[in-house]
């Protein structure tokens, strides 16, 4: 029997990366007031915000959508938070954080993303007799497409984002997800994401657009982006997501999706560097498929599996490559670590001359000295600190790459279970010539 709600329900999905750095991004308070106008006028469902790093920001807006928006969660996480906060017109009866085992290094400071602490929020509301798990996320940034190191730490990202989606949203009747996912639609991570959980596109899955050209969420006509991040892409990419998914007891569809165009009307600026995402979504009881489609969706059942071991046996080189990238980053820690410990030990052979040797004098000034065996100090700390780093970085990777391998094994498996594609007849005869044991297919 189907669920005890009205036969469509509608909910309009709203996600924004705020940019929302206190005194680094431009014009942050005045673009938060006008983002919680905005929203207090639009009044979305489920308002998605990412990169609100303050926390004061997340109350000031709190108090300003507490009529349009009653509910409300911020996620912290990491050094600074993670970022990410939920709005919502529904009550949410539960919450959870998920941090990244991988995210970036600390050591690249100017990027920031380590001390962000990146995560998946994820928030079950009720619409209804409807229970909807609504994720919210924000995926390590890509600084440069050409030579991608953390490539490899996005595909991880990736892989545990559909873990958590998979393994948390068994019981809800829809799934959507919201988020920069710094990942173009092609993208490896992305069409992993898709393609083991079943998440489906909003800007692909709707017949009624409207926004900025081929969807793109970062473009180059926004006054707070420069041209020399988007290249080789000169007129903007695609980034930021609104997903969706039914389950066996809802089917959901995307009747429309839009997105900001760059600059806003009667407004000097625009409300971030990324546009806003805004999906209109319909909710419906589940139609069973006819009988005479079931040849047919196990033959689509059957593409999907091997489509998924072919992206998991990609998402596997990445992740050795990253593999093999910080076992040499470890590597060189380590002799650099080696070569301050012996560097250290000649100069306290230095300072024991003077016992060893009575009446010697100390052969280096005592400044140089101090100074010597403080930099010693600081390689042996510092060296320490990165091996430790990095071993972390490998565990995360060698499990990542052991997972994907038992999920490549099982889906092989099953994939050999399905029965082979038979367009014309179950009895067909060998081409002349050729006996029928060759014509047999192989195991």
């Amino acid at each position: 029997c189907f669920p005890l709600f009205s036969l469509q329900t509608d909910v309009r999905v709203f996600s924004l990366n705020c940019w929302g750095i206190r005194y680094l991004s431009k014009h942050c308070p005045q673009r938060y007031a006008m983002i919680g106008d905005l929203l207090s006028k639009e009044e979305h469902d489920i308002v998605l915000l990412q990169e609100v790093w303050s926390e004061k920001d997340f109350l000031n807006l709190k108090k300003k959508l507490a009529c349009s928006h009653p509910h409300c969660h911020y996620f912290k996480s990491g050094v600074i938070g993670s970022g990410l906060a939920i709005f919502c017109k529904h009550r949410i009866h539960d919450t959870f954080l998920y941090r990244y085992s991988l995210n970036g290094y600390p050591y690249m400071a100017h990027h920031g993303d380590w001390f962000g602490g990146k995560a998946v929020g994820m928030a079950v509301i009720k619409i209804g007799s409807m229970t909807a798990n609504v994720y919210v996320t924000h995926l390590h940034a890509e600084y440069c497409r050409e030579k991608d190191s953390y490539l490899p730490h996005r595909v991880v990202q990736a892989w545990e984002l559909q873990q958590f989606i998979r393994h948390t949203s068994a019981g809800a009747d829809v799934v959507i997800v919201g988020g920069d996912l710094n990942m173009h639609p092609q993208d490896l991570g992305n069409r992993l994401l898709r393609a083991y959980t079943g998440l489906r596109d909003s800007y692909l899955e709707t017949a009624n657009f409207d926004g900025c050209e081929d969807g793109m969420t970062l473009i180059a006509d926004n006054p707070f982006i420069s041209k020399k991040e988007l290249v080789p892409f000169e007129k903007g990419i695609r980034i930021d997501y609104i997903l969706f998914k039914g389950s066996s007891k809802t089917d959901m569809h995307c009747d429309s999706m839009s997105t900001t165009k760059g600059s806003i009307p009667d407004h000097p600026f625009p409300y971030s560097d990324h546009e806003a995402l805004t999906a209109e979504l319909r909710m419906e009881p589940h139609t069973p498929t006819e009988p005479g489609h079931d040849k047919k969706s196990m033959d689509q059942d059957s593409g999907k599996v091997a489509e998924l071991v072919d992206i998991l046996t990609e998402a596997r080189t990445e992740v050795k490559v990253g593999l093999h990238c910080a076992e040499r980053m470890r590597y060189t820690a380590t002799r650099t670590g080696i070569m301050g410990l012996a560097l250290l030990f000649l100069e306290l052979a230095i300072a024991a001359v003077p016992w060893l040797a009575l009446g010697a004098e100390q052969p280096f000034p005592r400044t140089s000295f101090y100074l010597l065996a403080a930099l010693c100090c600081a390689i042996l700390l510092t060296t320490f600190l990165l091996y430790i780093f990095y071993t972390m970085e490998l565990k995360s990777l060698q499990g990542a790459e052991d997972q994907m391998r038992l999920a490549v094994g099982s889906l092989q498996e099953k994939l050999r279970g399905f029965p082979l594609p038979q367009p014309y007849s179950t009895h067909r005869k060998p081409p002349e010539g050729q006996e029928p044991s060759a014509f047999d297919p192989e195991e």
